[in-house]
């Protein structure tokens, strides 16, 4: 089980931007590829420390897929980074064709991903982008919660052999999981057991569902609270052994209920174990501009809106 206290707050592409620095440091193969948004990726201290291992590409997503693909022939490790928008969506053709099907070694890293986006509105944040890669055979998909979570994730996939999808956030966020964590790719994180009803969390929704999970205590419901940075592959065991206990779930995700990890927790659950489920998502629905705050909010994102599915659920056993 883990523990979680607040360190202060920190934006996830931030921990991307340290996790390839030190990448930068400690493997030579690693190479870092960007379609002109180095700023918002953070990776200006790579660049200034290996300028001969960074690829500029400009406004050409699809390029910057198919030239990652190839520098993996030589042995390379390349790290694309654009937003999750333009990481998935734009260039689905080329990830599909040139590194799913022949399985390269590219790291497709993935910033300012779903609502929290924010004020550049719909047509910039993304809220499909989980389904339509895990949907690839052979991709991994990886959404982590906080700075530090996301700094071991990208220190770890340059290890991890296959393409893998990282996606991460723009704003700043609650940083609570450990400073030097050993971030195995597949494996959840118990962060706190509980006997009523276990609540699945990935991303920003992690925090969301610790305070929801204070807030239900008071009211004497005990929740299991579990951790999935990876969707896929997808801790299925720990899911399992939870909900065998509690009798229901509830799945919470800053991304659509159609293709989400919601809708892999049910083919687990549904083949495995059926019990009640609840989602907390977006609702088959586009964003909007606004501040990551009042987004969450409105789309039902926040600790009241898993406050309110755990109550739905516990009511359905």
């Amino acid at each position: 089980m883990q523990l979680f206290e607040n360190q202060g707050s920190k934006d996830t592409r931030s921990g991307f931007g340290a996790g390839l620095a030190e990448l930068g440091r400690t493997n030579s193969n690693v190479v870092a590829l960007c379609a002109d948004l180095v700023g918002s990726l953070k990776m200006n201290e790579f660049i200034s420390e290996n300028p001969d291992r960074f690829f500029q590409v400009g406004i050409a997503e699809a390029n910057m897929m198919g030239i990652a693909a190839g520098l993996t022939i030589g042995g390379k490790i390349p790290f694309t980074g654009t937003f999750a928008n333009f990481s998935t969506g734009r260039v689905y053709d080329q990830i599909r064709q040139s590194i799913a099907y022949s399985c390269k070694n590219v790291k497709i890293c993935a910033s300012h991903a779903g609502l929290t986006l924010g004020e550049d509105g719909a047509t910039h944040q993304i809220l499909e982008d989980i389904g339509l890669m895990k949907m690839l055979p052979g991709m991994t998909v990886i959404n982590t919660c906080d700075y530090n979570q996301t700094k071991a994730a990208t220190i770890s996939i340059a290890n991890y052999n296959g393409p893998v999808y990282l996606r991460f956030g723009r704003p700043v966020v609650p940083n609570f999981t450990p400073i030097n964590q050993n971030f195995i790719v597949g494996e959840g994180l118990l962060l706190k057991k509980g006997n009523d009803v276990t609540i699945v969390s990935t991303g920003h929704l992690v925090w969301e569902s610790i305070l929801a999970m204070q807030e239900l205590e008071k009211l004497s419901i005990s929740c299991e609270l579990i951790n999935i940075h990876t969707i896929k592959p997808l801790d299925k065991k720990l899911i399992l052994s939870s909900i065998l206990k509690t009798g229901c779930i509830v799945t919470a995700e800053e991304h659509n209920f159609l293709g989400g990890l919601g809708e892999s927790v049910s083919r687990v659950i549904s083949t495995n174990h059926p019990v009640p489920q609840e989602f907390v998502a977006t609702k088959d629905t586009f964003g909007e501009s606004g501040t990551p705050f009042e987004l969450m909010i409105k789309y039902g994102l926040d600790k009241k809106a898993i406050i309110n599915a755990v109550k739905k659920v516990i009511s359905r056993k």
